[in-house]
């Protein structure tokens, strides 16, 4: 750790530290313990405050194996970019280790940590060619010219570039000059590749397509990446495990269809996918199940995941397209009745939103089908879910 650091805040050391929980693969995700020997990437006991007052960071534990693609994904101020750039060396820890291919690098200097770093305004040197900047890295690791000939030539058509090395970033589109980018942090062959938001400035269609790019390209190098991003879909799509930052502190650690279909809390089932939410007391349990009573009276079955005594508070989480309309006799667990109040056609599927046990915010996707045909502001339905599809969470600070 850096020198003094363990001294600059020693009120602050346990802070977050019952956070700690480890996910369902033994790595530890916030707090102590649960480390695994083989991680590339380590975090232990990592905190960072850039006043000495508040903590960015908190007690942040967190293994990363090698090949694997994990993305930091939370709002603004969650941490996310702050870990990233302790991991490049352009922030100091305040507190902790940071490890990389089971080395300490607190006090390794960014140039010497050998890690690749692609930035969201590409940061390509625009008196340069493409070529010269993918030179660049590797006349400064003072490598043949042959050698660096054939590399830039082998990363130019890793990105399908192969005939513009000759071209200035000015003549790019937006795409081709994150491919660049990407390139030039692939070229030397890093330990690791960062990826800071490297997608924002890209419109919607070209930024779908450099996701596949970078995850094809990820998958035949199988190069460890970790990435940070605020999109949601990006990080879905893209990563073999996501961590969910919030405050600090990681809510959740798991592959993408794990977060969304099973969230550990009701921060990341509302900042994962869209997400109904119905608000009640906890009546019963009976093993893995429980009873919910509504707000507005009904009763409803649900999954208890994170739940306290029976009386208190809780929030239930419900994805749209695990609502069923019109359910056949035991299709369901629970049933209820509602309003259509709008359809928004979206082609392969209609965005049904319902007045469902006081809200009128409860939305349904409905596939685009004849036998949903009859759909219609107004009209009276009956709503069903499995208890399975129901989560009973934590309810949120804010409620």
């Amino acid at each position: 750790m850096p020198g003094g650091a363990r001294d600059a805040l020693p009120d602050m050391v346990d802070e977050g530290s019952d956070v700690a929980e480890t996910s369902s693969d033994g790595v530890a995700v916030g707090g102590a313990g649960g480390a695994n020997d083989n991680a590339f990437v380590r975090f232990a006991e990592v905190q960072k405050s850039y006043d000495g007052i508040s903590l960015v960071v908190k007690s942040l534990n967190l293994d990363i194996a090698k090949g694997e693609f994990l993305t930091m994904l939370g709002p603004s101020g969650s941490g996310k970019t702050t870990c990233l750039m302790m991991l490049a060396g352009f922030e100091p820890a305040t507190y902790g280790e940071i490890y990389l291919d089971g080395q300490p690098i607190n006090n390794v200097p960014p140039h010497k940590r050998d890690i690749g770093m692609v930035f969201q305004n590409y940061a390509l040197f625009p008196h340069m060619t493409v070529a010269e900047n993918l030179a660049f890295p590797l006349n400064v690791r003072r490598m043949g010219k042959a050698e660096v000939q054939e590399r830039v030539q082998r990363a130019l058509d890793m990105v399908q570039l192969g005939a513009f090395g000759g071209r200035r970033p000015a003549q790019l589109s937006g795409g081709q000059q994150q491919r660049v980018a990407v390139a030039r942090a692939l070229v030397f062959d890093p330990k690791l590749v960062l990826m800071d938001e490297p997608l924002g400035a890209l419109d919607k269609q070209l930024r779908e397509q450099m996701q596949y790019e970078i995850k094809h390209i990820h998958e035949n190098l199988e190069v460890t990446v970790v990435y940070v991003t605020h999109d949601q879909s990006e990080a879905l799509t893209m990563s073999n495990r996501i961590a969910v930052f919030n405050d600090g502190v990681i809510q959740q650690l798991a592959p993408p269809a794990d977060l969304y279909e099973r969230p550990d809390n009701s921060f990341v089932a509302q900042f994962i996918g869209e997400n109904n939410k119905l608000t009640g007391t906890l009546a019963a349990r009976n093993g893995t199940g429980c009873e919910v009573t509504l707000d507005t009276g009904e009763s409803v079955k649900a999954l208890a995941v994170n739940t306290g005594a029976v009386g208190e508070r809780t929030m239930l989480s419900l994805r749209p397209e695990r609502v069923m309309v019109d359910p056949g006799e035991g299709q369901c667990d629970t049933r209820v009745p509602g309003r259509v109040e709008e359809l928004i056609y979206l082609g392969d599927h209609i965005r049904t939103r319902i007045s469902v046990c006081g809200r009128d915010d409860f939305i349904v996707k409905v596939p685009n089908s004849t036998e949903h045909a009859g759909l219609a502001p107004g009209n009276d339905v009956a709503l069903g879910w499995r208890l399975e599809d129901c989560r009973a969470l934590d309810m949120p600070a804010n409620e």
